[in-house]
C-alpha cells in the first residue's frame, strides 16, 4: 500500500496525429460522395427549374454640346451642373415613369405572347415574334382585359379560346376573321396556317405601366470610370431580345427629353417676347390709323424739322423707357416662379447686361435641386435628413437669386429715373409747339416709340429662334443595346460549385457533428485520455454472430483468429500481475450490465486452462448470472446455496468439457445477495479454492448498479474493469480510478472488449508512452488493426457494402 501510494499517476501525453484526422474525415468517404450527389442533384434541378435572365448592356457619354448656330447669335448653351451630380441625376432621370412610357411605346408593346413550356407548365415569352396576327376591333386602353388568353387550333376555320374571368374558366370555339368579344375587348384572329392541335399560345394585353416595373426591376446605370462623363446602362431580364430593344429606346427617348429641356429657356422667352409683340403689334397699327387720320382731318403733311429733332430725341427715351418697363416685367415674371417654386424657372428677357450675368446659372442651379427633391421624395419622408438638407439649399438658392433680382430693378429703376428727367425738357419744348403740330408729334411718336421696340424684340425672338433651333442634347449614344443571349441568371458554374461546396460542408459536418454527438468509448486512446488505470490489452469483436448465452468459448473453437490471439494477449499481460502469487484471484467486473464480464470471464479461463493452469470460472452475479446457460446446465444449486449453508463448496463445483476448466454457477437469485457475498462463507470458499486451482476467475456484478462486488474486489489479486467498445460511455473509463483511489489498490486494470476498427469514432490523438509522460506502468498490447492479412490468421476478409460480390453469395 505504501509502495502505491508514492506512486505520482497523471495522464499520458498524447499528441495531435493529422494522418489519423485524414484517416477519420475519409472513413466515410461514401457520406460525404452521397451529400455531394444529392447536392449537385439539387443544384442541377434548381438550374433546370429556374427561368433564365439574360443582361444587355449600352454606354452613354454626357457633354456639353454647343452648335454652331450659337456662334451667329453670339450666345452659347452654359454647362449648368457638375458632371458628378449631373450622372447622378440624369439616372433617376433615365428611370422616370414619363420616359419609361414613351420609351415603351417606341416599341410594339401592345400584345404579348407565350408558349408554354415542357418543365412546370413555365410559360416563356416570344418577343419579339408575333405567331398570330390579331386584330384590335374594340380597344380602350383605359378600361381592357388584362388576363393571359389561352389559343389553341383545332382546324383552319375555328380555334379554341380559354380564360379566366372573376375565378371562372371561361371556355369556347371562335372562328379565324370573325370578331369575338372578351370583356370590354373585341379581336379578330386571322388564320395562321397550319398549326400542330398540341401547339398552344398564350397573348395578352398591354399598357406601357405593364412594363414600367418590370423595366426599373433590370435597370441600372453606373459610372464606366470615376469622375468620368461615360455612363453604362444595364438591362436585365428573361428575353434578350426586349431587353436591348428597351435599352435603346429609353436611350434614344432620353436624348429627346434632354433636348427639349434646353430649349425651355429660348422657348419660355419666345413666349415671352410674343405675349409682347400680340400688344405692341395693334399698338402700332392703331397709331398709324390715328396718323393718317389726323392727317387728313387737319389737312396737315408732316411736322417741321424742329419738331423732328424734339421728336427723335424724345422716341430714343420712350424707347428705352418702354424697353425697360418690359425688364421690369420680365423680373417680376421670374420673381413670382421663384417664390411659388415652379420647375425650370428661367429669365425671359435681359436687355444691356442690366441683370447679373450670374443669374441664369443660378436659376439653373435652383431647377436642378428642385428636380433632385422632387426624385427623392420618392424614396424618402419630407422630414427625412436627405430632404432637409436639401430644402436648406433650396432656400439659400432662393434667398440669392432673389437678391440679385432686387438689386438688378434698383438697378433698372434708376436708369428710368434718369431718362425722365432727361426726357422732361424735351416735353416742355414740344408743349411750345401749336396745337395741330404738337398733336401730329404725339401721335408720330407713340407710332415710332412702338414701332422701334416692336422690331428690337422681333430681333430679339428671331436670335431666340436661331438658339432653338441650334441646341444639342448634351448626351451622346456611344454603344446601342445588343440582344446578349448567354444568361446571367442563374450562374450554372456558380451554383454547382456552390453545390459542391455544401455536399463537401454536409458531408465532414455530418462526421464531425456525429463524433460530437458520441458519448461512447470506441477506441483505447479515448481510455488513456481518461484515466491513469493501465490498459492490459484489447480483445477484438468476434467477426461472426454470437448465441445469446455465448455458449461456444470463440477462444477454443476458433484458435487461430485475431479474436483468440486478442484474448491471448490478455492472458499474457495477466502473467505478470501479481507474479510473485501462485495462486491468483482475478475479479472481473463493469460499470454496467451488457458490457461483456462473462463473456472475457469465460473466453480468458479457457485460454488460461490451456497453458496447464488449473482454472475455476466462479459466477458471482447472484442477481442476473448467465453462466449456467453459457456451459449449458440448470441453475438448481450454486454459489447462493453455499453462501446461505444449503450445502457445502464440493456440491457446487462443476466440470466444463474443456481439461483443467471448472467452474460455480450463481443458483437461484437469494433475497439477500449483497449480505451473503459479505459473509465469511465467501471468504472461507476463496481459501479453499486457492488450494486446489491456481487461477480463480470470479464474474461479479456491475459496479456501477450495485455494491456486491466491493467484497471480492478487495480481495482481489488482480482487479479486470471490462469496458465494452461503442457501449460503455466516456464516464465509466473513471471508475476503476476512483475504485482503486477509493480502497487503495494498485491491481486494477482494464481490457477494452469486443473492439472493432472504427476510423469515424476514434480519437485522433496518439499517445506517448516514452519516459515518464505515462506516469505509471503500462503493459503491451496491440489492437490487430490492419493485420487481418497479415497470414497469421484465418479470419474471412471483411466485407463492405459496397462489395457487390457479397450480394451474389447470400
Amino acid at each position: 500500500m505504501e509502495e502505491t501510494d508514492k506512486i505520482k499517476h497523471k495522464l499520458p501525453s498524447q499528441e495531435i496525429d493529422y494522418f489519423k484526422i485524414g484517416k477519420i474525415l475519409l472513413s466515410r468517404w461514401y457520406w460525404i460522395v452521397g451529400s455531394v450527389t444529392i447536392c449537385m442533384f439539387i443544384s442541377n434541378v434548381y438550374l433546370w427549374y429556374t427561368p433564365k435572365t439574360f443582361a444587355t448592356s449600352s454606354t452613354m457619354k454626357f457633354e456639353e454640346k454647343k452648335s454652331e448656330m450659337a456662334d451667329i447669335t453670339g450666345a452659347g448653351v452654359a454647362s449648368d451642373r457638375a458632371n458628378a451630380s449631373r450622372i447622378q441625376t440624369e439616372t433617376i432621370v433615365l428611370q422616370s415613369t414619363p420616359l419609361l412610357e414613351s420609351a415603351i411605346k417606341q416599341l410594339d408593346y401592345r400584345i404579348s405572347f407565350y408558349i408554354v413550356g415542357r418543365v412546370l407548365n413555365r410559360t416563356n415569352e416570344l418577343y419579339p415574334q408575333k405567331p398570330l396576327d390579331i386584330e384590335l376591333i374594340k380597344f380602350d386602353s383605359l378600361n381592357f382585359f388584362h388576363e393571359l388568353i389561352t389559343y389553341k387550333p383545332i382546324n383552319n376555320k375555328s380555334f379554341n379560346i380559354s380564360y379566366k374571368n372573376g375565378g371562372k374558366d371561361i371556355q369556347y370555339v371562335c372562328k379565324y376573321n370573325v370578331p369575338f368579344t372578351i370583356g370590354p375587348t373585341a379581336f379578330s384572329i386571322k388564320y395562321p396556317g397550319g398549326l400542330p392541335s398540341t401547339v398552344s399560345y398564350l397573348f395578352k394585353l398591354n399598357s406601357p405601366n405593364d412594363f414600367i416595373g418590370r423595366i426599373r426591376g433590370g435597370f441600372q446605370a453606373n459610372e464606366t470610370a470615376k469622375n468620368s462623363n461615360m455612363i453604362a446602362l444595364h438591362e436585365v431580364d428573361s428575353n434578350p431580345q426586349f431587353a436591348a430593344d428597351i435599352l435603346n429606346a429609353i436611350m434614344k427617348e432620353y436624348l429627346n427629353y434632354d433636348r427639349n429641356q434646353r430649349t425651355l429657356s429660348t422657348t419660355h422667352m419666345i413666349q415671352f417676347i410674343d405675349s409682347q409683340l400680340d400688344f405692341l403689334s395693334s399698338q402700332v397699327k392703331g397709331s398709324a390709323n390715328s396718323i393718317e387720320q389726323f392727317k387728313q382731318n387737319k389737312k396737315i403733311m408732316d411736322v417741321g424739322s424742329a419738331s423732328e429733332q424734339a421728336m427723335g430725341k424724345a422716341k430714343d427715351i420712350e424707347t428705352q423707357l418702354s424697353l425697360l418697363k418690359i425688364q421690369l416685367l420680365a423680373i417680376d415674371q421670374l420673381k413670382q416662379q421663384i417664390i411659388k417654386e415652379k420647375g425650370d424657372a428661367n429669365l425671359s428677357f435681359n436687355l444691356g447686361g442690366l441683370i447679373d450675368p450670374q443669374l441664369n446659372e443660378i436659376v439653373a442651379g435652383l431647377n436642378n435641386l428642385l428636380a433632385e427633391k422632387y426624385s427623392l421624395l420618392k424614396t424618402y419622408l419630407p422630414n427625412s435628413p436627405q430632404i432637409t438638407d436639401l430644402n436648406q439649399q433650396i432656400l439659400v438658392a432662393k434667398n440669392n437669386i432673389l437678391t440679385s433680382l432686387n438689386s438688378s430693378r434698383n438697378v433698372i429703376d434708376n436708369k428710368a429715373k434718369y431718362l425722365d428727367t432727361q426726357i422732361a425738357p424735351i416735353n416742355q419744348q414740344i408743349s411750345q409747339m401749336p396745337a395741330a403740330e404738337r398733336d401730329l408729334f404725339s401721335l408720330k411718336r407713340d407710332f415710332e416709340i412702338n414701332d422701334k421696340v416692336y422690331s428690337f424684340l422681333s430681333e430679339k425672338k428671331l436670335d431666340a429662334q436661331i438658339n432653338s433651333a441650334g441646341i444639342l442634347p448634351g448626351a451622346t449614344i456611344i454603344d446601342l443595346a445588343q440582344p446578349n443571349f448567354g444568361p446571367v441568371s442563374p450562374d450554372e458554374h456558380s451554383i454547382r460549385r456552390t453545390g459542391i461546396i455544401f455536399g463537401l460542408v454536409i458531408g465532414l459536418g455530418l462526421i464531425i457533428l456525429i463524433r460530437v454527438l458520441n458519448p461512447y468509448i470506441y477506441d483505447k486512446e479515448t481510455i488513456e485520455s481518461l484515466t491513469t488505470v493501465p490498459i492490459i490489452g484489447v480483445i477484438r469483436k468476434f467477426p461472426e454472430e454470437i448465441d445469446e448465452y455465448s455458449s461456444q468459448i470463440l477462444a477454443i473453437t476458433r484458435p487461430k483468429s485475431i479474436f483468440a490471439e486478442s484474448v491471448r494477449s490478455v492472458r499474457t499481460n495477466l502473467s505478470f500481475l501479481s507474479s510473485e502469487k501462485e495462486h491468483k484471484i482475478i475479479c472481473i467486473t463493469s460499470e454496467v450490465a451488457g458490457e461483456g464480464k462473462s463473456f472475457v470471464a469465460v473466453n480468458l479461463s479457457s485460454t488460461l486452462s490451456l497453458i496447464n493452469k488449473k482454472v475455476i470460472l466462479i459466477a458471482a452475479d447472484l442477481r442476473r448470472s448467465k453462466l449456467h446457460k453459457t456451459f449449458q446446465v440448470p441453475n438448481d444449486i450454486g454459489l447462493s446455496n453455499y453462501l446461505a449453508n444449503q450445502c457445502e463448496a464440493e456440491d457446487i463445483i462443476m466440470h466444463s468439457s474443456q481439461e483443467n476448466l471448472d467452474f460455480i454457477i450463481s443458483g437461484p437469485v437469494p433475497p439477500n445477495p449483497s449480505e451473503l457475498l459479505h459473509s465469511g462463507r465467501m471468504t472461507e470458499l476463496i481459501t479453499k479454492l486457492k488450494t486446489i486451482y491456481d487461477v480463480i476467475m470470479i464474474d461479479t456484478a456491475p459496479i456501477g448498479l450495485v455494491s456486491d462486488a466491493i467484497p471480492l474486489i478487495r480481495m482481489s489479486d488482480i482487479n479486470l474493469f471490462v469496458i465494452r467498445s461503442g457501449k460503455s460511455k466516456f464516464y465509466s473509463a473513471t471508475v476503476p480510478q476512483r475504485i482503486a483511489q477509493e480502497y487503495h489498490l494498485d491491481n486494477t486494470v482494464i481490457v477494452l472488449n469486443a473492439y472493432s476498427e472504427d476510423l469515424l469514432h476514434s480519437r485522433y490523438y496518439t499517445t506517448k508512452f516514452t519516459g515518464d509522460n505515462y506516469g505509471s506502468r503500462y503493459y503491451y498490447y496491440s489492437d490487430y488493426s490492419g493485420y487481418e492479412s497479415s497470414g497469421y490468421y484465418i479470419d474471412e476478409k471483411k466485407k463492405h457494402w459496397w462489395d457487390i460480390r457479397r450480394w451474389f453469395n447470400r
